[in-house]
């Protein structure tokens, strides 16, 4: 039977870089799309904007050598934000929704739904679409974010690949004696939108990872210790090999025995890659346009004023290719750009779409991020702590006494005031060099302060999340122990 000639490849709402039919099922979503912003005009709606979705999900646990637990789901569904204007003026009443009923009966009713609700919602006059004329085109650039190949994986690989992992771990000391277990999980997908201020456009993501989290038992029994490490990449090839997943998060967990608290003190504190990311993702939530709209954010009123020290630059980058955050266009359809946030310490910019940036007088930072459900709000792509030119290893060097955090626990973070307070667990630094390892201690400062305090930057990055920072120090900082 001859293959059905639809020029889908051709189509420049769609970023090509699967196999023709993936690419068939991007021109399948957008065309119902298509049809859904067609109804909802016809139904009166003078704003029509649609988001429809497919995708894939896979996740396997092993533990102590069995499959725990193997869940797969796929899924379609179709997400809409539409709006009425309130008549002789420029305000908007706004109607959010979402389904996954895809019939013909399930999409009218869908649409039939939407109307209605928006009849019954309250005009906002900063509500609206964003400027068509600043609507993007395609074709798109190709950003490296799907892989065929996480799709191929099954349910049996999974498994294997877990327990590969898992077994690496329990045999890499004999101190290493239970398991929380090994997880793999791979997710692919399709996502387009269509809007009736003209924009149309579509691409396809796909992310894998493995965790492994061997626990270690303290001589005499009485404690255990839980480590864990990590692998995710958007490319199958690219996932680190299981082994030394699995061999490195023993080693991790292994260096957590004899753990002890530290007398209470000012300290200089280095944070590692995973720790400093938790710090830089509370910066990412500050700067977000809506919290600078409600006022609940202590960098209020803060642009072009000193923020961090000189050695601070943080920038959010969508357009890096192959890594966690990036997309071509934001979530109204806006081209994707390359955000300076923090300059050499002094704050340039918040993260807003165009609702936020109506309410602060400002133009859209083209950061708008849309959910499933059509919702649309600021936000982050690749969220990114620049990296200096001091080797990670150095920073712990020139750490004469000090504590070098591996993972913090607890949520004490005020983000008004900018207060911080959180557990931590690490290792204690003397003379430069890992003594001895820490648990059960508190690490706290005012943000503001740990910014400013910031007197080294490591050249380690890795893009696993889409929330990046290298190893740093700050100069002083308050530790509670014993």
């Amino acid at each position: 039977m001859p293959v059905d000639p639809t020029p889908v490849l051709h189509d420049p709402a769609i970023r090509t870089s699967g196999s023709q039919g993936e690419d068939r099922e991007l021109a399948e979503l957008l065309a119902l799309a298509d049809e859904t912003v067609r109804r909802v005009r016809a139904g009166g709606a003078d704003v029509a904007e649609v988001i429809a979705r497919a995708g894939s999900e896979l996740s396997a646990r092993v533990r102590l050598g069995e499959p725990e637990l193997v869940e797969e789901a796929g899924h379609r569904s179709i997400g809409m934000r539409l709006m009425k204007r309130e008549p002789g003026g420029q305000a908007f009443r706004v109607a959010l929704t979402s389904t996954s009923d895809l019939t013909d009966e399930g999409l009218a009713r869908f649409v039939e739904d939407a109307l209605e609700l928006v009849e019954l919602s309250q005009a906002d006059p900063f509500a609206g679409p964003p400027d068509p004329s600043l609507l993007v085109r395609g074709p798109w650039m190709d950003l490296e974010l799907y892989d065929p190949a996480c799709g191929t994986v099954d349910a049996a690989e999974a498994v294997a690949r877990a327990t590969r992992a898992a077994e690496a771990a329990r045999k890499f000391d004999p101190r290493i004696t239970n398991s929380e277990g090994a997880t793999f999980a791979r997710t692919q997908g399709a996502s387009v939108m269509v809007t009736s201020g003209g924009f149309r456009g579509g691409y396809r993501g796909s992310y894998a990872s493995l965790v492994v989290t061997p626990v270690a038992d303290e001589p005499g029994g009485e404690k255990k210790r839980r480590g864990y490490h990590w692998t995710a990449r958007r490319k199958l090839a690219a996932l680190d090999d299981e082994v030394a997943v699995g061999e490195e998060a023993a080693r991790r967990t292994l260096r957590k025995l004899g753990a002890r608290k530290v007398p209470t003190g000012e300290v200089p504190v280095v944070f590692d890659p995973d720790a400093g990311r938790s710090i830089l993702g509370l910066v990412a939530s500050c700067v977000n346009g809506g919290a600078i709209y409600r006022r609940s954010s202590y960098l209020l009123d803060r642009e072009n004023t000193r923020v961090a020290s000189d050695l601070v630059d943080v920038y959010d980058d969508p357009l890096i290719p192959g890594a966690p955050g990036s997309r071509p266009f934001d979530g109204e359809g806006l081209a994707a750009q390359r955000l300076a946030i923090i300059e050499q310490g002094m704050l340039r910019t918040y993260i807003v779409d165009s609702y936020s940036g109506r309410k602060l007088g400002r133009p859209s930072t083209h950061s708008a991020a849309r959910g499933g459900t059509g919702g649309v709000g600021p936000s982050t792509s690749n969220f990114i702590l620049k990296p200096g030119k001091t080797p990670a290893k150095d920073v712990v060097k020139a750490t004469k006494r000090g504590l070098y955090v591996t993972e913090m626990m607890g949520f004490g973070f005020n983000a008004v005031t900018g207060d911080f307070s959180r557990g931590a667990g690490g290792f204690w630094i003397e003379d430069g060099e890992l003594a001895f390892p820490v648990s059960e201690i508190t690490i706290s400062l005012n943000l503001d302060e740990i910014l400013k305090r910031i007197d080294m930057v490591g050249d380690d990055i890795d893009m696993r999340t889409s929330v990046v920072a290298p190893t740093f120090r700050v100069s002083a900082m308050t530790v509670a122990g014993s």
